[in-house]
C-alpha cells in the first residue's frame, strides 16, 4: 500500500503477511523518500519460529527477512546504515554478533545490541531492525 505524505513525497508501506502485522497494525517495511526502515524481524516463517534454540540461525533468518523487505522498496544490503539487535540472553551475543558480521561485515552499519526480557514468542531468541539510506534512488 502506498500513501502520500503532506509534502507530496510518497511513503510506501508494505506488509509481509506475518501473523502480527494486521493484528497489531504495522508494516514490515516503510520507505519515505530516500530512507527505509523495517519493523522488528524475527525468525518467524509461515507463522512458526524457525531454528528454535539456535540464536545464530535465527539471526541469519531474521536478517534475510529484513533484507528481503528492504529489497521490496529498492534497498540493497550495502544501503543499510543502522541495525538494532535485541537478544533474550547475553549468552547469545557472540552468536548473534557473528551472524550479523557474516551479512554486514563489509558494510559496517551503526549497530546496537541490547538484552531484553523476552520477545513475543518464548522460542524467539533475537529480533532485528534495519534502516537503509537509498541516496538519490
Amino acid at each position: 500500500m502506498t500513501t502520500v505524505a503532506g509534502d507530496g513525497a510518497a511513503v510506501t508501506r508494505l506488509g509481509s503477511g506475518g501473523p502480527w502485522e494486521a493484528v497489531y497494525g504495522y508494516a514490515r517495511v516503510v520507505r519515505a523518500g530516500n530512507l527505509a526502515w523495517t519493523a522488528g524481524c524475527t525468525s518467524t516463517v509461515d507463522g512458526r519460529v524457525a531454528h528454535p534454540g539456535d540464536a545464530a540461525a535465527q539471526t541469519a533468518q531474521a536478517l534475510r527477512i529484513g533484507l528481503d523487505a528492504l529489497a521490496e522498496v529498492g534497498a540493497e544490503p550495502g544501503d543499510v546504515v543502522r541495525t538494532r539487535m535485541y537478544v533474550t540472553d547475553r549468552s547469545h551475543a557472540d552468536e548473534v554478533g557473528r551472524a550479523h558480521n557474516a551479512v554486514f561485515g563489509a558494510v559496517r552499519p551503526a549497530a546496537t545490541m541490547v538484552v531484553v526480557a523476552g520477545l513475543i514468542d518464548p522460542e524467539l531468541l533475537v529480533e532485528v531492525e534495519l534502516e537503509a539510506w537509498l541516496g538519490d534512488r
